[in-house]
């Protein structure tokens, strides 16, 4: 019998604004000891593209759709193990009693391998009985008469045309024995705050943007802003240079970096991924082109990627004319070599 250890989760949630939302303690299973076909044997789960969300923005505001969010608490033991699958773990740490004694699972516990594939095979079961169905572009995008869900692990996104229709939704999955909550409209989602101006939206990450301002040690107010994120020059190898300083993480600062340019702001994206090509042997000049971005970023603190829905519901395609630095490995008449 192969024994899995067991473990604390201690985090911090926050509004996307950057204030604490609250705090969380989730046992957690050391899925790093599970062994490939004895305690798991398939474990890929889809997770939600962000090209979807963005035209979920779009045409909510375009068909005047009313939108809101929801989210289920403890979503992964929810989904019960498969028959198969016979896991035993060591009691949590402060709950110990009678010795010698281990846990034999039957929920998806939250570091199980196996446990994201579960729960979504547990939950899109649950919404395809109310009558929504998988979009074959994207599996987590569900697609109903009158209604459409996107998906993204435990945090739902529902558009409908009317608040009565979610409510029946969120009423028939609480019915169901899932423990999921309506958190108002889509005024924030994943981190990402969706400001509505008129027939405009503007996504922003005031929050994220801040801490990235003082990861890379720019809080002082004498750190003069700059108009650009980077040179006008490529970014060197740098392989004779010296070592970054270590003032800050840099492969944290690049990892935040590159949800916000992913998410709400395309003008750093270049920059960024310049930057990211020298995560694991970084110098002192990518650490500096890393605080130029700060300093960018600190200048326009409030800006964001504006959408503006045209009467036209075409779809545009625009060719990625470098091919991701790929000189000569494309074909420039491929129509899957295009940037989304």
């Amino acid at each position: 019998m192969h024994v899995l250890p067991s473990t604390w989760a201690f985090r911090l949630k926050r509004f996307p604004n950057g204030l604490a939302k609250k705090f969380k303690a989730r046992f957690c299973i050391r899925g790093d000891k599970q062994i490939e076909g004895i305690d798991f044997f398939e474990t890929w789960a889809p997770v939600v593209q962000w090209t979807t969300v963005r035209s979920m923005m779009v045409l909510a505001t375009r068909m005047n759709l009313v939108s809101a969010q929801a989210d289920i608490t403890a979503a992964f033991v929810h989904a019960p193990l498969g028959p198969e699958e016979h896991i035993y773990v060591r009691q949590p740490a402060g709950f110990q009693r009678d010795g010698d004694l281990v846990l034999k699972l039957r929920k998806s516990v939250y570091g199980l391998c196996q446990s994201p594939r579960n729960f979504f095979h547990y939950l899109s079961c649950h919404l395809e009985k109310q009558g929504l169905i998988p979009s074959k572009l994207d599996p987590c995008l569900f697609v109903g008469k009158s209604m459409v869900v996107v998906v993204y692990v435990d945090d739902l996104l529902v558009y409908a045309k009317t608040d009565r229709e979610i409510d029946t939704l969120i009423s028939s999955l609480q019915a169901a024995g899932i423990c999921i909550r309506r958190e108002g409209t889509a005024e924030g989602f994943l981190g990402v705050d969706i400001v509505r101006s008129g027939s405009s939206i503007t996504l922003l990450q005031v929050g994220l943007t801040k801490r990235i301002i003082e990861a890379v040690g720019l809080c002082s107010s004498l750190s003069t802003c700059i108009g650009t994120p980077a040179e006008t020059s490529p970014l060197p190898k740098d392989a004779d240079g010296s070592p970054a300083s270590g003032s800050f993480n840099y492969a944290a600062a690049v990892g935040m970096l590159l949800y916000l340019s992913g998410h709400s702001r395309p003008d750093i994206a270049f920059a960024v991924h310049q930057c990211a090509r020298y995560t694991f042997h970084s110098t002192r000049c990518h650490a500096l082109a890393l605080i130029r971005i700060g300093r960018y970023l600190k200048g326009t603190l409030d800006k964001g990627l504006t959408m503006t829905p045209s009467s036209d519901p075409c779809v545009d395609c625009f060719p990625d004319a470098v091919f991701a630095g790929l000189y000569g490995h494309e074909d420039s008449q491929d129509p899957h070599c295009a940037c989304s």
